[in-house]
Formats: structure tokens, sequence, C-alpha cells
């Protein structure tokens, strides 16, 4: 039986000692306490994933360890090619900041969807700034879990796109442990370890893991391109059961660093089309240098008709982000420079970022910026699960209660640079320049309550969501500037699904989606609110697999921020905009079966399908880059009309090989058109992309796997995007080989 994410947490808090006189009541014990396990997880389950028909309402998709394995990525971007009704802004080509959307929500910095890692609140400060600049490293990874529409009721604050929950490993039940080293083009290195046990009724768990590459860009005048990441977790429990109750304590630590020297600064369209992975001398500077720490102690009970699991927890996100802001002359855009490269004085302050000639004169000195900030977030919350019958119904009725404190500290700094024969040169030694100190902070208290009966062959799931948040804006500088606001507001959803026989069935459900403000907005910023509507059929004769929605989501207000990594020319960094009404609809599909070519060969074949549309419904006028003058049917920008993936593998006893097509279509970048904004009329080019991967067992097992991959095997390369500053490419080809072991 498969495990969703809850059920591989759920497996690691219910681990309980086997200790016997003899082998055959240890084997006893042992099959008694795993029954016992499975009965828990199907009174949590979220997702079903039996081999039956899943009767479950609301869209949700989860991928498990052995998928995840399948092709190695460590690129959250490309594991996502197989949810449909996700949209996705490319950025650097691994995935280290990723930009997803659900549904056509913005995919900025995934600022829009409730990002989670266990069940908890992950992104370093979800209410008060929720960019995700931190992520998850995906490799350590062992399922990830996606929610739309009423599905992701339980998972706020925000509740437009939904959620994406991501598990790690769970202590296991006996000793167990693996290595997993690798190497490949561009200098990519990977070793990671883990092991663990339960000991009588102890259990732990440490793994550790790194991944590294030179990059694939070619930086003027030499230097580092790369990146270096590192995670490090523990896990300890503790069963406290007794005869009548199931009971366990488990800690969790974990510790991740990053050093990449990325930049904002893309390139132009002529210099792109001559060497696509070329960086320009100016952003030799440029680094991102973060480090993450997470506590979570988790307490868990069961008895035969209840189900509690509370978790206390807290986060600490620490950045520096050295970045090429732009020239001292702040008449001259970056962005404009670069997409209008042969305007005005354009020409001359692009030879300076190429690094061909030296400034002159104070106009022509860059400004570097380092937007250091400090985050944290902490709290606690209870789910609770009972199975009741009333008036002859089955209930199964789910509660939660969260309470929640976050807060963001920015620390922006400037520093003024010379170029000097393609070197930048500190123009003085006085300090750094203070450009933006503040402060964001947000109490939030967040309640759920879920009802889902089952009559005869309706199941029916009834749930409503509330947040309460009190906010605060401090500029550190400035103590009469401040704000203080509050926000209270109810999500309701429904959900139904109809099993109209064995194989087949039909879904319906409509919810609330919400986004909230961050403190520092104004009053008269409008959190962003819609209405989701899905419908849909699921199929599954045992053999094929199959399901489609068509979503509808009618937005009364969407907002967006200014931000720059959305190439920012706006007044206030972070300021929020409304954009008043919008429609997003569209379909989603999959489909999937497994063909048995002879007794030892099988072909699986899957495929993932969406089509998106949106219109805005309003005009209005707007200095956000990514609107601009928008006229009622101007389509949301980075939301292609299509896309497709479609998987398909070989397997047999001690060997699979699979191949994995991706085609997502052209994107707009910008809504409107009559501003004097840098990208009007600029699109991505549709991009098709085939991964291929392969492994073979060595010997009987004992002995590990060889696996090798190769993403983009045809090398294709296109704009993905040209935010913030320029066009930036996809990654090329990436050949890989590795050796994994478990134990």
């Amino acid at each position: 039986m498969k495990k969703t994410v809850i059920a591989s947490i759920v497996s690691a808090l219910i681990v309980s000692p086997v200790m016997a006189s003899d082998d055959d009541e240890k084997k006893v014990r042992v099959s008694q306490e795993k029954t016992a396990n499975e009965k828990l997880v199907e009174k949590i389950r979220i997702i079903g994933h039996s081999d039956g028909l899943r009767t479950e309402g609301g869209s949700a998709t989860f991928i498990d360890e052995t998928e995840l394995e399948r092709f190695e990525y460590d690129d959250i971007n490309r594991i996502l090619a197989n949810v449909p009704g996700v949209n996705i802004r490319q950025e650097d080509g691994y995935g280290l900041r990723p930009n997803i959307g659900f549904r056509g929500a913005t995919p900025e910095r995934s600022k829009k969807i409730a990002l989670m890692e266990d069940g908890i609140l992950i992104a370093p400060a979800p209410y008060s700034a929720s960019a995700a600049y931190y992520f998850p490293m995906v490799s350590r990874i062992t399922g990830v879990e996606v929610f739309k529409g009423p599905a992701s009721i339980k998972y706020g604050p925000n509740t437009v796109a939904g959620a994406l929950n991501l598990t790690t490993r769970p202590i296991p039940y006996d000793k167990a442990g693996g290595v997993d080293i690798a190497g490949g083009a561009d200098g990519y290195q990977k070793l990671h370890g883990y092991y663990g046990a339960t000991d009588n009724k102890f259990g732990y768990l440490f793994e550790a893991i790194n991944v590294q590459a030179d990059g694939f860009k070619n930086l003027d005048f030499g230097g580092e391109t790369g990146f270096d990441k590192s995670s490090y977790m523990l896990k300890l429990n503790y069963d406290l059961s007794s005869k009548d109750l199931e009971q366990l304590v488990e800690f969790k630590a974990g510790y991740d660093e990053e050093v990449s020297h990325e930049t904002y600064l893309g390139l132009t369209e002529e210099d792109f089309n001559a060497d696509s992975n070329r960086r320009y001398a100016a952003t030799q500077n440029d680094l991102m240098d973060w480090t993450h720490s997470n506590l979570v102690l988790t307490h868990f009970i069961q008895s035969k008709d209840f189900t509690v699991t509370t978790r206390a927890y807290r986060n600490d996100f620490e950045r520096s982000w050295n970045k090429l802001n732009g020239f001292n002359d702040t008449s001259v855009k970056l962005d404009s420079i670069i997409a209008k490269p042969e305007q005005g004085l354009h020409p001359e302050y692009l030879e300076i970022l190429k690094g061909q000639n030296d400034s002159e004169g104070n106009n022509q000195a860059l400004v570097l910026g380092d937007n250091a900030r400090e985050y944290f977030s902490h709290g606690i919350q209870t789910d609770l699960t009972h199975q009741l019958t009333f008036a002859g119904v089955e209930h199964k009725i789910e509660v939660g209660l969260r309470y929640h404190v976050d807060e963001i500290k920015r620390m922006h700094t400037t520093d003024v640079f010379d170029m000097r024969s393609g070197q930048l040169v500190k123009r003085t030694t006085d300090a750094p320049t203070e450009t933006d100190f503040n402060s964001e902070k947000s109490t939030a208290v967040s309640v759920y309550f879920q009802d889902s009966v089952t009559l005869d062959d309706l199941t029916l799931t009834a749930g409503i969501r509330g947040e309460f948040i009190d906010a605060r804006y401090q500029d550190s500088k400035d103590a009469n500037d401040w704000l203080e606001k509050e926000s209270r507001i109810w999500l309701p959803g429904i959900s139904a699904f109809y099993k109209a026989s064995n194989e087949l069935g039909f879904l319906f459900g409509v919810n609330k989606g919400y986004v909230p403000t961050s403190p520092m907005q104004k009053p008269e910023t409008k959190a962003e609110e819609s209405i989701n509507y899905e419908i849909g059929t699921r199929y599954n004769d045992g053999e094929t697999k199959a399901e489609a929605i068509v979503f509808f989501n009618d937005f009364s207000n969407l907002k967006e921020s200014c931000t720059f990594s959305a190439s920012a020319n706006c007044t206030v960094i972070d300021e929020e905009y409304n954009a008043g009404q919008v429609d997003i609809y569209g379909l989603e599909a999959t489909a999937s079966h497994t063909f048995a070519l002879s007794d030892s060969i099988d072909m699986p074949i899957n495929a993932v399908y969406t089509y998106s549309k949106s219109e805005f419904k309003e005009n209005f006028v707007s200095d956000f880059p990514l609107w601009g003058t928008v006229e009622a049917g101007d389509e949301v920008p980075y939301l292609p009309e299509h896309q497709l993936t479609f998987t398909i593998g070989l397997s047999a006893n001690r060997w699979q090989a699979s191949l994995l097509t991706k085609y997502v279509g052209e994107m707009i970048e910008t809504a409107g058109e009559g501003n004097d904004l840098s990208y009007v009329g600029s699109k991505t080019e549709a991009l098709t992309v085939v991964d291929f991967s392969a492994s073979h067992q060595i010997g009987d097992g004992d002995d590990g796997d060889i696996y090798f991959k190769v993403d983009n095997i045809f090398d294709t390369v296109e704009i993905i995007s040209h935010r913030p500053y320029g066009a930036r490419p996809s990654k090329p080809r990436q050949v890989m080989i590795g050796y994994k072991i478990s134990f």
C-alpha cells in the first residue's frame, strides 16, 4: 500500500518496539504492530492511494518516493511536471528559488501557496512576507503532496491556489540506512546518507546531504556561477503507548545552508542568441548566502475513536543577498538597458555591464545592494480526527487549531563600485549606505472544522476555515512610521464525490480563496479573494487510472507585490497592488496505464495535461511591471495555455528506464499594452524538454544500484523568462551517473 505524506509522518510517529523471547513471538508482535499502523493510516488519510477508486472529494495529487527516485530530480520544478494545474516561472535553471503557482495564481516566489514540510508552514514568514526565498532541499524529500480547491481548506492562510506539502524520511521500524553518491556535468556532485533504527521504545534517524555544481553559465572575465547546498536532519522519538492508547513523542531538528553565485541580471536578446549561457561582468559579486534551522516537537495520541496530533515548531532563516541593483544614475534602469540596448545612453551603459568599458564619473558607477534579512516563525498547532455516528450516519470530524507568530526584519544596504578592466572596484572604504531598515510581524490564530459523511454512494465533505490576524509594521529608523491592523475572515468550502460504480466516480467542489496582505500594506490595499469551483470525474479499473477536472477561479480581487525578483521599478519595494476582478479557468487531466509486455517486462505510461485561460475583467493603469495599462480581456502573465507531460518507461526485475517529455506553451510576460515598460509585448517561447533516466540493480540487490540520467537530452535551450532583468536560459543538457545502496 502506498503511503501519503501524512501517512509517512504517522508511520514515524507510531513505531513501537519489538521485544520477544524468541523469533516466532517477535514476528507475531511485529505483524500486530504493523497492522495497527495500517489501521491508523486509514483513519487519517488525506489522499486515498489504494488500488481501488479514490472517493475523496477535491483535487489532490501525491508523488511517492518511488516516483521521486525514478528521475533523481533536485529541482522541484521538474518534479511538479507530473502534477496537473501547476504554473511555474523558471529562473535559474536549478530550481534554487522556485516560482510556483496553482491554477493560475501568481507564481512569483511561490508566495500564493501554503508551503509546508511535514505539515508545518515552512516559508520564512508565511503571514508577514510569504515570498519563499527559502525552499526545502527536494533531494532529501520522500513525498510531494499537492492540494487544490476545497482539498486545501485545512492548510491556510493561502487558500486561493492551494497547498504544497513535502514529507521527510520517517524513522524506520528496524535498522536501516542508505548512501547515494553521484557526479555529472558542470561539476555536479551529490553526497547523501542516512541511518536510523528503533530500539525498544526509542527511535532515531540522522540524514545529511550535500549537492553542488559549478553552474552552466560563463561569467565574463571569469568567476563562479555555481552553488553549494547542504541539509542535515535529526529525528528522535519515544513510544509511550499503553494497552488502550497509542502515544508517541517525536523531536525533529533540521539545519540547511546555501551559497549560490546567482544573479538577477540576464542578457539582451542579441547576446542570448549568440551565447545563452553568458553572464555579464557586472554580476561577478552577486551572491546568495543563507542558513535555515527548524525545530519541531510532536505529540501523537490515538484511541479507538479519535486521533490527536500536536506540534510545536520554530523556524529561523537568515540571508545575505548581494546583487547588482543598477547605476548611480537612477534615471537609467537595468531592465530598460537590457530590453532596449540601442536606445539613448543604453549602449554606453551596456558596455560597462559587460566590462568592455570602464565607468566614468558618478553617474556610471555601479550600485550593489545587500538585501540582508532575518526571518522567524514559531507556533503550535493541534489536529484532531474523530469518528462518530449521529442520526444513523457515520461522520469523520476533523478539527484544527493553530497559534502562529512570524516576523521579517529587513536590513538593506548598498555599496558603490567602478568597473575597471572587467573587474568591480569598490569606490570607498566607508560603511554601506542604509537603504531599508524595517520589520513586519504577524500574530495569527487559525481554526478549521471539517465533516465528511457517506450516504450510500455519495460522500459529502463540508468545512470552514477561520483566519484571525493581527499585524504590525515598523520602520526601524523612524519611530513615527508604523502601522497596526487586523484581519478577520471565514473561508467555507464544500465538496462531493459520487461513486457511480466500483471503477467510476464524479466530484464537485467549491471554496472561498484568500491571501492576506502583508503588515506594511495600507488598509486600502485589499486582500486577494476568490471563489473557486471544480467539477470532474475519476476512473480506476485496477489497470488504468484517469482523472479530469474542470476548474474556475472567480477572483473578486487579484493582488501582487513589487519585488526585485519581478524586475521591480516601483516606488516602494514589496508594495502590493490590486487588479480587481479576474477569471482563471481550465482543465486538468491525468491518465496512466501499465502494459505487461512479457512475464518480466512492464511498460508504464503516464500523461498529465493542463489547459489554462485567464482574463482581467476591468480596465486599469498600474506601474506594477507585470501589468501596465490593462484592458478588460487581457491575460494574466506567466500562465501557459497548454502544458503536457508524457512519461513512458520499461521495467524488469533488475533494471528500469524512463523517458519524460515536458511541453510548456508560450507565456506572455506583461499583461497590458501602452505603458513605457521594458517588457511590454514580450513572451517566452514554447519549450519542449526530454529527460531520460535508467537504473540497474547490482547482483541480487544487496550490492546497490547504478543509475544514469540525462536532463534535456536534446540540449534544447529557450528563454524561460525576461525577468528580473533580461533574457534567462533554461538549463542545458546535464548528464549524471550515480550509485546508491540501502542497508
